[in-house]
């Protein structure tokens, strides 16, 4: 039985034309090609780490090895910090989800997206494999995750970035511009450390928002965003673009309404920080929808998942125009009479 979340992707990779057949470049693919079946058991929608460490044992197993399992560091808890690696190609990718632990639906897309790279092994998943090798932090914020809590746990954090007594905020300690040692964080100082290991093309990190209005009335169900600092070199925002206006497409076609995050310009946070080192950084937002909405907005992320993927495999990444991010509307008001505990929390 075909996996709706397969079936999705493929619809959304042909209407794209990523699945297309470049002359030479890449072998005959056909609408089956992402179509085997992801469990639907494989994790639940907001995983605990335990759900997150079985889904990886069984991918890695049932992939034959070809979804590769590791640790980057250990939480301030003594959790570990996993890492899932798909492909052996030369283009490095980076995902990372669930920086804040009260933000988990890229989680559950990340563990599925595994599964439909890795376990497959038709010709097209061969050739994706030989072009790229993707690096997927899991679930990067464990402490916070088996709390429901936005930040990692550190009962003795003080300063900028910290709530006393609870934790730092992960997503404002990728610094480049601070030695690692000095970093206080751990989380992020594994990520800093894999990124200076791999040196990634490109950058993609998930998160979750409160729930938003459009001027035409339609809800905001995802929202994305480059990176901004002014410390960023113009080839990385062009990049960074690019992929913006790929993402922007393939989750559209996922059933997003897509929009423009407006986010900030401090260098901590990793959509800027790995924009500073070079890489095409993209943040990606899933709105924080009713309980009904949660698998939408999993493909959503699975379908970004996949296309940049894709993109960056057969590089029609780089022939984006990215003047076409300006088409990306700005993100709405708060929507009305509507609470979320995500509201006030920007990535």
């Amino acid at each position: 039985m075909r996996s709706t979340i397969a079936a999705l992707a493929t619809a959304t990779l042909l209407t794209l034309g990523l699945a297309a057949t470049p002359a030479a470049a890449q072998p005959a693919t056909t609408p089956d090609t992402l179509t085997t079946a992801v469990p639907a058991s494989l994790v639940p929608p907001r995983p605990s780490p335990d759900d997150v460490r079985r889904a990886l044992t069984r991918i890695a197993r049932d992939s034959d090895g070809r979804v590769r399992l590791g640790v980057i560091g250990r939480s301030n808890e003594n959790r570990p910090l996993r890492l899932a690696t798909v492909g052996h190609g030369h283009t490095r990718l980076l995902y990372v989800t669930q920086q804040h632990g009260d933000e988990p639906l890229g989680t559950p897309a990340a563990i599925r997206a595994l599964w439909a790279l890795g376990v497959p092994d038709t010709a097209w998943h061969r050739w994706l494999r030989s072009r790229i090798t993707l690096d997927i932090v899991v679930q990067a914020n464990p402490d916070g995750a088996v709390r429901n809590q936005r930040y990692n746990h550190d009962p003795s954090a003080t300063g900028d970035y910290s709530e006393p007594g609870v934790g730092y905020d992960i997503n404002r300690f990728h610094n480049p511009l601070t030695p690692i040692a000095d970093n206080p964080v751990p989380e992020s100082r594994a990520v800093l450390r894999l990124w200076q290991r791999t040196h990634p093309r490109i950058v993609v990190d998930y998160h979750m928002q409160g729930r938003y209005l459009q001027p035409d009335g339609e809800e905001t169900t995802a929202s994305l965003l480059w990176p901004t600092s002014p410390l960023v070199e113009a080839g990385a925002v062009t990049a960074g673009r690019q992929l913006a206006v790929r993402n922007t497409e393939a989750m559209t076609l996922a059933g997003a309404n897509v929009t423009l995050y407006p986010g900030g310009d401090y260098e901590g946070i990793a959509r800027n920080a790995y924009g500073i080192l070079g890489s095409a950084s993209l943040l990606v937002e899933l709105s924080d929808l009713p309980e009904d909405q949660v698998e939408l907005q999993i493909r959503s992320a699975f379908a970004s998942m996949i296309a940049t993927a894709q993109g960056a495999a057969d590089r029609s990444l780089w022939r984006i125009d990215p003047a076409r991010a300006d088409r990306i509307p700005a993100r709405g008001p708060a929507l009305p009479g509507i609470q979320s505990t995500l509201e006030l929390d920007a990535a």
